[in-house]
């Protein structure tokens, strides 16, 4: 027999069996998964309806507790988180990228960036609490502030709005430390599109006299927009989804009302002022009303738990489904 079909023969075995063993780990994972949602979703059957939308939380009766303001709450944090997020992460991402990346100090980023993405959700929860909570202790009575004025100082009014001094728990806490949460995944995502981006896209451009941020605002980002969408999009998914840190932070796991008391369009026309308060309002989100609901010990509350489940799935499912139509929308337009 020729060394090549000996070889051949030997490798055989090893290649099949190493083919059925990545089959058995996809159909698996797969079959995990369907079981898991399986099962929340017989657990949920009859109790996902319009009354569980748009009621508040019952801490008695299953039957009437509601995700209205866990919903409110999650969409008041996660629009904050990406007004905060969002030009921050990218511009580092730009900045580290385009600007400094063989400087030093981008190399000192870069390092911090890539520790703090490993970092567990509920260290930044800690580093919510110390820096915008309770802002240091600075604003506590005998603190920094009020031996510095002789004044305790509790609040600034700033345009008719009252701002609480620390934030303490309210939305804007959550959201700040959310946005540390997600700005490592935001600026890396960010710098991965850029990198992707071919070096002849840029030479040709700085070539024929554009500026070095024309060429950033006309060719690189408008060519690198699928890639960074993608991950800003990824990494709102995944602030909706924590709880560690916003329990760390004091937001509530029962309250009876929304951020603002915004809870309708109706409310917005009624009281618009309520916009500008829901902010500094305390509030819950969907994550956490789930983690108290399955602590209770009525298991109809389990019931409601897993309805409250399939809702936070569908709107991780919705995000995700962006994500992949705005990469592909975007690549079927790009020409290199």
């Amino acid at each position: 027999m020729p060394e090549w079909a000996r070889v051949r023969r030997q490798v055989r075995p090893i290649e099949r069996m190493f083919t059925v063993a990545c089959v058995i780990a996809t159909w698996s994972s797969f079959a995990f998964l369907i079981v898991i949602v399986g099962a929340i979703v017989h657990m949920a059957w009859g109790w996902l309806d319009w009354q569980l939308l748009t009621s508040y939380d019952s801490a008695l009766d299953p039957k009437k507790a509601g995700i209205i303001a866990g919903l409110w709450g999650t969409g008041w944090t996660i629009l904050l988180t990406f007004l905060f997020a969002i030009p921050m992460g990218i511009g580092a991402g730009v900045y580290l990228e385009e600007y400094g990346s063989n400087s030093r100090l981008a190399r000192l980023i870069q390092i911090n960036i890539a520790n703090l993405a490993g970092v567990p959700s509920v260290v930044f929860g800690i580093l919510g609490l110390s820096v915008f909570a309770r802002m240091f202790g600075v604003f506590e009575q005998g603190g920094l502030i009020d031996r510095w004025t002789g004044h305790h100082v509790t609040g600034v009014k700033l345009i008719g709005i009252e701002i609480p001094l620390p934030f303490g728990r309210c939305v804007l806490t959550g959201s700040l430390t959310m946005a540390l949460l997600v700005l490592p995944v935001i600026i890396v995502a960010t710098q991965e599109a850029l990198r992707a981006v071919p070096k002849s896209l840029r030479e040709s451009s700085l070539a024929l006299g554009a500026t070095k941020w024309q060429t950033i605002r006309h060719q690189i980002l408008p060519a690198g927009l699928p890639g960074i969408l993608t991950g800003v999009i990824l990494a709102m998914s995944r602030a909706i989804g924590e709880t560690a840190p916003l329990i760390l932070i004091g937001a509530a796991t029962f309250v009876r009302f929304s951020p603002g008391n915004i809870d309708g369009f109706a409310a917005i026309r009624d009281n618009p002022a309520g916009l500008l308060k829901a902010p500094f309002d305390k509030y819950t989100v969907l994550p956490i009303q789930i983690f108290n609901w399955v602590r209770q010990s009525k298991p109809e509350f389990g019931n409601v738990a897993a309805a409250a489940i399939i809702v936070l799935l569908l709107m991780l499912v919705v995000l995700n489904g962006v994500a992949i139509f705005i990469r592909y929308r975007f690549q079927r337009h790009t020409r290199w």
